[in-house]
């Protein structure tokens, strides 16, 4: 019998709906109400019961975590289709106007993440190097046409991404930041 071994069976694909429809409607009330929007928000906004969100994701901090993954996993997956059919630089700074919008979903989740069980240096580090990995591709491809400079490294770019974010905690933030985006990217062009 130890050669017997269990075969997971792929979910539902309904259940793989109510999931993602789960974390589309959890996005939008994390990062429109904070830490103390409500899970019965959530599930109302996904047009599900309390119970289907339950089912998916046990806690608060669950479903947090699997929010701000996702959004990860997104940005990672952007990053790719970015790469065909984008000029390296549109390419780039398309990204980090994406990373903006990854950021005010985070704002509203950072109490509750703090709170959760595991060990959120877990998740940070996880995020860190994804986005690193997916900007340092973008970033070469711009470096290899001659249009980026080459001593910027992805590292660089995280930092100044997430501090021009973090200094911006106003009302309007994200416009600001998009527009000190481009004033960056257009800073670390190559001039002819």
């Amino acid at each position: 019998m130890d050669d017997l071994k269990l075969i997971r069976r792929k979910p539902r694909s309904d259940m793989v709906r109510n999931r993602e429809r789960l974390l589309d409607a959890a996005k939008f009330v994390f990062s429109a109400g904070g830490p103390d929007a409500s899970l019965e928000a959530v599930a109302r906004r996904a047009g599900l019961g309390i119970g289907t969100l339950y089912r998916h994701f046990p806690t608060r901090e669950a479903l947090f975590e699997a929010v701000y993954r996702h959004e990860v996993e997104e940005l990672g997956a952007y990053a790719e289709r970015l790469k065909s059919g984008v000029a390296p630089v549109d390419a780039l700074r398309l990204w980090l106007h994406a990373n903006v919008e990854l950021v005010a979903t985070k704002k509203g989740m950072l109490a509750a993440l703090a709170l959760a069980t595991h060990a959120p240096a877990d998740l940070y580090a996880y995020s860190l190097d994804r986005l690193t990995r997916a900007v340092g591709e973008l970033l070469q491809r711009a470096v290899d046409t001659d249009e980026i400079r080459s001593d910027i490294s992805p590292e660089d770019l995280i930092r100044a991404l997430v501090g021009m974010c973090h200094l911006h905690d106003q009302p309007g933030w994200q416009v600001s930041v998009l527009r000190l985006v481009d004033v960056f990217v257009d800073g670390l062009r190559i001039r002819g």
